[in-house]
């Protein structure tokens, strides 16, 4: 079982990633302190395939539950 954090982005989205808190925290961080438009590269926590998310839009983190939980 896989630590999960929700992600809240600007326009309201929510999405589910795999990753604790602070590991997720962190390829954010990276990204946006990266080159221009640089992504945060994730794993969805349901499907199991990459996103990439503009650091610019994220607005909360959350931690959430193993992601045998979903």
């Amino acid at each position: 079982m896989s630590e999960m954090t929700e992600i809240t982005l600007a326009g309201g989205e929510r999405l589910r990633v795999q990753g604790e808190l602070r590991s997720v925290e962190s390829v954010i961080v990276s990204a946006a302190r990266g080159s221009i438009l640089e992504l945060a590269w994730l794993t969805d926590a349901r499907t199991g395939e990459p996103v990439a998310l503009n650091p610019d839009h994220v607005l909360m983190l959350r931690p959430l539950g193993a992601a045998s939980d979903l």
